[in-house]
Formats: structure tokens, sequence, C-alpha cells
């Protein structure tokens, strides 16, 4: 009898020792459940900057918030805006934070989780190194890391944020960009017109077809070979499209120091296009229509020249047909990505 109550005691014990363990909860960081259209390819998450939904909301404070800054009065939203598919408000250039004006065009924010080289000439290979960049480029945000680790370190709300986030503090540098890189990754465009004619969710004019198929006619617009028809609309290259035909700016050829790269820069999704102007990586086209006539009559035979506009017939596109191109670029906007509010200012 003894020995069975001493056997009835140690399952009781041990029982209560695996409910108190079952009843264990963490108080870590909880993964973000990106949601991915099927329209787009498959995405992969780094292994070393998961998703978390403290990190994306920390980085989406991050990013609308002026302390990013050297004098604590420009954010990255200040230059991407959402409205116009977060880039400058259809400014060529943009301002810095002492009113210097940049060299570039600011690129467009979405689908960023499907690219692989980051800036006009790819200067960034991931978006992690890619935030660093605006925020302590001497002409754009000129901020300092130990002056910001101490602004966020001593800030009444900040070092909370980051310990729910990351678990840990003081904040570090590693952290900033992890944080708005997560936010970064959630900001998806995929559900335009274009998107639902293909779900035949919506009918296009005729001048949307025919400039979707003008789009796709290598004797045309032969549009496709760069912006590869439906899904990312880029082929995420870089590519020389003759627009001078002695280059200031020597776009890739200033990173990788290679005389086959000069005037090279990264093909743009189209998504979006008709609400993200002005073109081109200087901001030199304020129209659809003169970026679509450059490619039919104005693009220079210049050294690297693209092959596919190098063999390509100039004015091979009248009038009507330019306007059928623009018409069914459009198409490619996305009300619904345009006014998100998970991506809006907190």
């Amino acid at each position: 009898m003894l020995r069975f109550l001493y056997l009835i005691t140690f399952l009781l014990i041990l029982g209560s020792c695996k409910k108190e363990k079952l009843n264990v909860s963490t108080s870590g960081p909880t993964p973000f459940e990106l949601s991915t259209p099927s329209n787009l390819p498959a995405v992969v998450i780094p292994s070393n900057n998961p998703m978390t939904i403290e990190g994306v909301n920390l980085g989406k404070k991050l990013f609308y918030d002026p302390i990013l800054s050297g004098n604590n009065t420009l954010s990255c939203g200040s230059c991407h805006n959402q409205e116009n598919g977060f880039t400058d408000n259809n400014r060529q250039f943009s301002l810095g934070i002492n009113g210097e004006v940049g060299v570039r065009n600011a690129m467009p924010l979405f689908n960023l989780i499907y690219d692989r080289h980051f800036f006009w000439d790819g200067g960034a290979t991931d978006l992690e190194s890619q935030v660093a960049g605006p925020i302590t480029n001497p002409i754009e945000m000129n901020q300092d890391f130990g002056t910001l680790l101490q602004e966020l370190n001593e800030h009444p709300i900040y070092p909370a944020l980051f310990k729910k986030a990351f678990g840990s503090l003081p904040i570090t540098s590693n952290m900033i960009l992890k944080a708005i890189a997560q936010f970064e990754r959630t900001i998806i465009s995929s559900n335009s017109k274009f998107d639902q004619y293909m779900r035949n969710e919506a009918v296009f004019s005729d001048a949307e077809l025919r400039g979707m198929n003008l789009f796709s006619d290598m004797q045309k617009g032969d549009c496709n070979h760069c912006h590869s028809l439906g899904g990312t609309f880029t082929d995420y290259d870089f590519r020389n499209t003759g627009l001078d035909s002695v280059y200031t700016d020597q776009g890739r050829h200033n990173i990788t120091g290679l005389a086959s790269d000069i005037g090279k820069f990264k093909t743009p999704s189209l998504r979006n296009i008709a609400v993200t102007a002005p073109y081109m990586h200087d901001g030199r086209f304020t129209t659809l229509t003169q970026c679509v006539e450059h490619y039919n009559s104005n693009f220079h035979f210049t050294q690297n020249l693209d092959p596919v506009l190098a063999t390509s017939l100039k004015g091979r596109l009248n009038e009507n047909e330019i306007a059928d191109i623009v018409a069914f670029l459009n198409t490619l906007t996305d009300i619904e990505y345009l006014n998100n509010p998970q991506f809006d200012n907190p």
C-alpha cells in the first residue's frame, strides 16, 4: 500500500509539472503572417530577419519619423508618398534636410520583397543595407548613427518598442535597419485593373486591349523584354536605354567599375507607373507619352545600348498606337495599394 501511495504521489507531481510546462507562455515577438498574391513570385524572407508583428509596426513608425534625419525634419515618408506610389510628389529630385537637391529621382516602394538589388545603380544588395543609404547620405537625411542611437535609446517610447520587437536592449543600428526592412517587405501591390482583368473581374476598353497587345508585340512596343507582362513587370536587370550619347551619371558602372555597365540603370517596375511621374533615373520625362516616344524614336545609339533597342526600328509606332500603350499602362494602377491603411502614417 505504501508503495502504491508513493506511486500515486509521484504521478500527481509529474502530471502537475507537465501541466505547468504546457502553460508557460513566451513573451517574444509574434510571427507576421505575410499574405502573398498568387500572381507574383514566391517570396524569400532572410533567416536573420524574420518578420514579426512587433518588428513591422516598429519599422512603420520609424519610416514616418523624422527622428531618422540629422535635424529631425525629414522622414523616409517625406520623399516616399503613398499616394504617389511612394515616390516624391512629382518632384524630379528630392530635397535633403539642408535644402540640397538630389541627383536621382526617388524610386517607388512596392514589391521590394521580390527585388535583388536596390537603388538605380543596384548599390545595395538587400533591403537592410538599402535602408541605411538615405539615412546617412549627406545630401539626404544626413544622420549619424551614433547620434541617432543616442536619441532612440533615450526616447520615452522607442526602447520598449525595440525590446518587444527584438527582445533586447540597447537599441542598435542593426535593429533599426531590420525593423524598417520588415515594414518595407509588407508593401505589396498586385490588384490593379490589369490583375482584375486577368482574373476576369474587369473588362478592358478597346484601347487598353490594343495597348496590351502592342506592349508585347516584338515588332511594335516590344516592352515585354524588360517589363515582363504580368507579375512584377520588371526583369530586375540593369540596361542602357539610350537616354544620352554620353552619360554624366554612369549608373551601374559606379558600382561595378565595368565599362560594359556605363549608362546602365535598373529596370523599374511598370506597376503604378501612372502615378509615379516624373520618369527615368533623372526624372527627365514628365508624361508616359514622352517615355513611349523615347523608346519608339528618340533613343540614342550609344555605347552599351541594350540589344533589344539596338535592333529596334525607330518610328515603328504611330501616334494612335502610342496612345493605346499609354492607355494600357494606366491599367497597372493599384488603387487598393495607394490607399491601404496598413502602409499609411501611423
